[in-house]
């Protein structure tokens, strides 16, 4: 596959500058060969436009001095508009109509004629697919599931009962969605512990993309939902009744306790932690790392990890921390005096 650079730009904007050359495909700037769209989306790597070997380059509109002899791409956003050229090169695969005869298929599935069932996927009561959907080697659909269409289940991808998924929803391989949450009281009587049944479940919105070993659990009972075109990284573990908005993005190893809120286009950074019963504005962003112990009702970044240092720093450091209390008394004591005097 290769695209003229002014067919890209007929079809994703942006100005086209140089010669109008042919390239097959999209790389770094370090990487790319003559036949190749490189981008520059941080000034700070402008040096390397000198040295590229890329045939073209995305680069901002006006933003820096651009060496001769080569052709640009200019765009308010580079890094989108990479993004955008390697949809291109690399479009999602389609459905091809087939069903492995290892499958187990349920006879009161509804399963469109053009979607793809992959070897040992297990269908299960009542599921109802959207057309073009991909469900592929050991997925298991359980009973009265119901999928948008063109949704991807790729390979060991799990179900529970009564998941509903929107249209073009992709989950990566290993995710399991609906299980239950935990749920559990305590009886003091003998000191053990009685589960309540999750009753809910989980409804997903359109163009939302799960990835690989991630968990959402069903709703105890109210339903846990994920807004349209959020985007949930590898090994995320939503608890139950959570509330994921729209187009929110949280990076991997992220856990967010039962009965959270997170509002729409939020950012959620690497490993970050939700205490439960909690809401969180529109439009935050939460750093890698951070622990999230209380509601946020104010938009902005927020981060509580603790910055880097060595070991020795850290001991030296720990020493002070375990007196804080000590030292916040004798502060109090000593403004008392001098607020006597």
């Amino acid at each position: 596959m290769s695209f003229l650079l002014s067919e890209i730009v007929a079809r994703l904007g942006g100005h086209l500058r140089g010669e109008d050359l042919r390239v097959d495909g999209v790389q770094t700037l370090t990487t790319a060969g003559a036949h190749q769209l490189a981008f520059l989306a941080n000034p700070k790597y402008r040096a390397q436009l000198h040295e590229t070997q890329a045939g073209a380059v995305i680069v901002k509109q006006g933003s820096i001095e651009l060496p001769a002899h080569k052709s640009y791409i200019e765009s308010d956003d580079p890094y989108l508009y990479f993004a955008r050229v390697a949809q291109l090169f690399h479009p999602r695969p389609l459905a091809n109509g087939t069903r492995h005869p290892s499958a187990v298929i349920d006879p009161s599935a509804h399963i469109p004629e053009n979607c793809e069932i992959g070897a040992h996927a297990v269908i299960g009561k009542n599921v109802r697919l959207g057309a073009g959907c991909r469900v592929l080697a050991g997925c298991v659909i359980e009973e009265d599931c119901v999928l948008g269409d063109e949704c991807v289940l790729h390979p060991n991808v799990v179900l529970y009962p009564q998941v509903q998924l929107g249209k073009r929803v992709e989950i990566h391989s290993g995710s399991v969605i609906g299980a239950d949450g935990f749920g559990i009281a305590r009886d003091s009587s003998d000191n053990t512990w009685c589960k309540i049944p999750q009753s809910g479940t989980v409804i997903i919105g359109d163009d939302v993309e799960i990835g690989a070993n991630s968990n959402i659990d069903r709703g105890a009972l109210d339903n846990t939902e994920i807004g349209d075109g959020a985007k949930i990284d590898n090994q995320v573990q939503i608890g139950h009744n959570c509330k994921i908005g729209r187009h929110t993005a949280i990076a991997a190893c992220t856990g967010i306790s039962g009965s959270t809120k997170i509002g729409n286009y939020c950012i959620v950074g690497g490993a970050a932690m939700f205490v439960g019963h909690i809401e969180i504005a529109d439009h935050t962003l939460i750093g890698g790392g951070t622990a999230v112990t209380r509601s946020i009702t104010e938009a902005g970044h927020y981060a509580t990890c603790f910055p880097l240092q060595t070991q020795k720093e850290w001991v030296k450091n720990a020493v002070h921390i375990r007196h804080l209390s000590d030292i916040n008394k004798r502060l109090k004591s000593i403004e008392q005096t001098l607020a006597k005097s």
